[in-house]
């Protein structure tokens, strides 16, 4: 009887491009079966302003990857940001009555009580990640199954996001006619795309720098220590130039692309860059003077992330260094600003695991699209396992 395919599939609906990758679980490796990407439309300040035109722009990506990955895709992970979304840690605590031996339904219990949280208005848990259960007041036990102990406690983080804007971005994907099978924090993607669990055991921290946001999180082990949102996004280096150079937007960012780097000293002084000018005058200003704008703001946002690694006592901590994702992270030099301002080892977060992936996506603006689809397929994937273990009666259900 022929194996039916396991498909994972990976939406990043960004505020300034949206992408879509198609993989298949092939003899216990995932492999690149189509992507697609175009031009965003309908967001504003990185939130949705128009969900007809997000569903549009959705449609387009997926009409693309299918007939290049040859399946029709019904469902897909996807992936939410912004600066709606928040890291907090949060804690379950259950007593057992007398000292006897941990069971998994008392697991079930204390993950039950560690994500029944109550928050604000307009706020939802996104996700769960656990830290360590604590026996009897005694911390950093991953799995207490079977250990003695009368109480139990379970030290989580919790990632929400607004109620108001994770339902509007599900519908706009629901009226592309997709449904989602479940939202990730898309920083959280990107380390499932680009970190290898070993490389998370003297923490590690990813920075997905967007268009119009910037995600951050942490991680010790196989514990997160911290989701949050930082307030420097791409659009602001594109902004900082537009004023600086006194021209628009549009013209700002093709500079940034062209001549743009993050490190003023790597450019040499006598090098002259022309500057559009709506009546077409000849107009220059040395890239040197570029870079020193660029570099400004990196330092900046740099500074806003040591504080945030400083909030949960990661300063000077991530011996596995800082990962660097999204569109951009694509500035050239980045990374050396990140690790003077860091102090640690700073390189591109790039998608790694993936069989058949083109060297033309060996970007980190693919990193985030990319963990959503193995996400995707290990959800599948652990479903399918879940449905041969129910056995007959599980067959007649499926």
């Amino acid at each position: 009887m022929a194996v039916k395919p396991i498909y994972g599939v990976g939406l990043d609906a960004g505020s300034r491009r949206t992408r879509i990758v198609v993989c298949a679980i092939e003899s216990g490796s995932v492999r690149l079966l189509g992507s697609s990407s175009a031009p965003s439309a309908g967001w504003l300040k990185g939130r949705i302003a128009d969900p007809g035109a997000v569903a549009q722009t959705i449609r387009t990506v997926l009409r693309e990857a299918e007939a290049a990955a040859g399946v029709s895709v019904e469902a897909a992970v996807v992936g939410v940001g912004g600066s709606t979304v928040r890291g907090a840690n949060g804690r379950g605590v259950i007593e057992l009555g007398h000292l006897r031996a941990i069971e998994q339904r008392d697991i079930n219990r204390v993950v039950d009580r560690a994500s029944n949280v109550v928050l604000q208005e307009d706020r939802m848990v996104l996700q769960m990640f656990p830290q360590d259960f604590v026996v009897d007041d005694h911390p950093g036990h991953r799995d207490p199954r079977k250990m003695l102990g009368s109480r139990l406690e379970l030290n989580v983080h919790l990632v929400t996001a607004s109620t108001q804007e994770h339902t509007t971005l599900v519908g706009a994907v629901n009226e592309a006619h997709l449904l989602v099978e479940e939202s990730v924090f898309e920083a959280l993607a990107s380390c499932y795309a680009c970190v290898l669990p070993e490389d998370r055991r003297e923490g590690i921290a990813v920075v997905d720098i967007g268009a119009q946001s910037t995600e951050l999180v942490v991680y010790y082990g196989d514990a997160m220590y911290l989701a949050s949102a930082i307030r420097i996004c791409g659009d602001h280096f594109t902004r900082d130039l537009a004023q600086a150079l006194c021209i628009s937007f549009e013209d700002a960012e093709q500079l940034k692309i062209e001549f743009g780097g993050a490190a003023a000293d790597n450019c040499p002084e006598n090098v002259l860059v022309e500057i559009p000018t709506p009546d077409h005058r000849a107009r220059q200003a040395p890239r040197r003077f570029l870079n020193q704008v660029l570099e400004a703001r990196a330092v900046e946002l740099f500074r806003y992330v040591r504080n945030e690694l400083a909030r949960v006592g990661m300063d000077r901590s991530l011996m596995g260094g800082v990962f660097l994702t999204g569109g951009g992270a694509r500035l050239p030099d980045l990374c050396d600003v990140a690790e003077r301002e860091l102090q640690c080892q700073a390189r591109y977060g790039l998608a790694i695991g993936i069989r058949d992936w083109p060297e033309d996506m060996e970007d980190p603006e693919w990193s985030a699209a990319a963990g959503l689809a193995m996400y995707s397929a290990r959800l599948r994937a652990q479903a399918e396992r879940q449905q041969e273990q129910a056995g007959w009666l599980g067959r007649i259900l499926k």
